[in-house]
């Protein structure tokens, strides 16, 4: 009998009798109140005078009035430039702890994104918050005493003006409670290895050692790992080693376009749990299993405003015009695109994550990410969002029954013609005529937008297929493997060019 398994659920469960009624807009207005209270002696508090805004009758549009929108660039010029020397009651009290270190989707150099004690704790809290929501999820009790493999990136940070750097699964895991320490795998020693292949390979050859019930990570690495302990322990998927294996979370990144071949990796059915965690916080997570969409966490150290997507709002390096209205969350709709807006307690104020997404359910702040504003495709009016892309890449997956793990492609100019060329990672041998024709159709009846593109200045669709694992190399040789990286799937022309002369040295 599980015992102890028993006990956790039941503290899990019985935190339902005391939850109280939801009020997202409430939660929020008070977390800005909060935020502009602690940071209102600061150099930006003063700057834009918060104790003003605190002192109005509506700090919510005072706030947006009076504070400008922040892509990174722009904070790190004004303000984060000093955080990151050292000073001190720059955008938030002290100096942080530490520095998440991002790349995202583009570039090589590192974003360092302030991470303070008041963070660390609030990505904790929301953990907790997430873990008190398994209780909708009808898992058994002896799922609770098994471990759980957390595959981010390396827990040894680097010293940096009296702080401490790496990526923010990193910091979080060095910053796992001591009770938790007995249930997190791969363990301290393993999660310190920086190279990601030999962490890999010890996570492979202790992998019999372990009893794992759950998984956490970015799909795409966690695929890779995956497959590694396939192939070590010569086994024909991963239920054989560990039999216990329920639930996966998953995170970074649309879960939708590794779910066929992630699922191919496995036994039998397990479930899977989204998770929206950023370097700049714990943004949402999945409370039901209804529903694929995560909750907002509101009360937590965040505060959300939403910028509606539209192409008179965006500028083509992705940041927003200054007078481009957003709204609260008491004021959004179903279904429609907005840009995610956050104020933090990091620091970060009125800060572009880079984002897009909608509410799927309002009353319970539930959303599902949409895509990422660089990467919105409208090169000749075509408005192509990433979640329109993901669709179309699983559409392929289901008619030809092929996996497709990554993609990437670029509006690119040809002899004068425009054309959409895509790169699909995928195994499968097909016809590439057949998948864009596939691809194109598949389009232009989803979204009239790129039909009408396509009756103009689109001339069409071409497609290359590679190895998965081209993309997974060229991950590795622009960043780093594993962690946060994730695969950009909009590419420049520029950029693009750099991707296939990589393909062909790669190939």
């Amino acid at each position: 009998m599980a015992i102890i398994g028993n006990i956790i659920k039941g503290i899990i469960y019985a935190s339902d009798i005391i939850s109280v009624e939801y009020n997202a807009a409430a939660e929020q207005r008070a977390v800005l109140k909060n935020l502009l209270r602690t940071a209102e002696h600061t150099k930006f508090g003063k700057h834009y005078s918060f104790t003003e805004i605190l002192n109005s009758n509506n700090p919510e549009k005072t706030f947006s009035a009076k504070v400008p929108f922040s892509d990174y660039n722009q904070i790190t010029s004004n303000w984060w430039q000093y955080v990151q020397k050292g000073e001190e009651n720059i955008t938030w009290p002290n100096s942080p702890d530490y520095f998440a270190l991002s790349s995202g989707t583009t570039g090589k150099t590192s974003k360092r994104i302030p991470v303070t004690d008041h963070m660390v704790k609030a990505i904790r809290n929301a953990g907790i918050q997430q873990v008190l929501a398994l209780k909708n999820f009808d898992l058994p009790a002896d799922f609770f005493e098994k471990e759980i493999m957390m595959l981010g990136s390396s827990t040894d940070l680097e010293e940096h003006n009296n702080a401490l750097e790496g990526e923010i699964s990193g910091i979080s895991a060095s910053n796992i409670p001591f009770w938790f320490q007995n249930y997190y795998k791969p363990g301290k020693e393993i999660a310190q290895i920086a190279d990601w292949d030999k962490r890999v390979q010890r996570i492979a050859e202790k992998a019999s050692e372990w009893d794992i019930g759950a998984l956490s990570g970015i799909p795409s690495w966690m695929e890779l790992m995956l497959q590694k302990v396939i192939e070590y322990n010569n086994l024909k998927n991963i239920h054989e080693v560990w039999p216990n294996l329920q639930v996966y979370t998953s995170g970074g990144v649309a879960f939708g376009p590794y779910k066929k071949s992630f699922n191919a990796l496995l036994g039998k059915p397990i479930t899977v749990i989204d998770t929206y965690l950023a370097s700049e916080g714990f943004i949402a997570f999945q409370q039901r299993p209804e529903t694929d969409a995560m909750k907002l966490v509101t009360d937590n150290g965040i505060y959300f405003e939403f910028v509606p997507f539209s192409p008179d709002y965006i500028k083509p390096d992705g940041s927003l015009v200054q007078n481009a209205p957003a709204l609260t969350i008491s004021e959004v709709e179903l279904n429609q695109d907005y840009v995610l807006i956050l104020s933090s307690v990091a620091g970060a104020w009125r800060y572009i994550i880079g984002d897009t997404i909608e509410f799927t359910d309002i009353e319970r702040a539930e959303i599902k990410i949409t895509g990422r504003t660089k990467f919105f495709l409208n090169t000749v009016g075509s408005q192509l969002s990433v979640n329109k892309l993901n669709d179309a890449v699983q559409h392929l997956e289901k008619h030809f029954d092929i996996e497709i793990q990554e993609y990437t492609l670029c509006a690119n100019r040809i002899n004068d013609d425009f054309y959409h060329c895509w790169y699909l990672g995928t195994n499968a041998k097909l016809s590439t005529t057949k998948l864009a024709n596939e691809l194109d159709d598949f389009l232009m009846n989803a979204n009239k937008n790129y039909k009408v593109a396509r009756s103009k200045a689109l001339e069409g669709i071409k497609v290359s297929t590679v190895l998965p694992s081209v993309f997974h190399e060229w991950s590795g040789s622009n960043k780093k493997k594993g962690g946060q990286v994730k695969m950009e799937r909009v590419m420049g022309q520029e950029r693009f060019k750099e991707w296939e002369d990589f393909v062909l040295a790669n190939s």
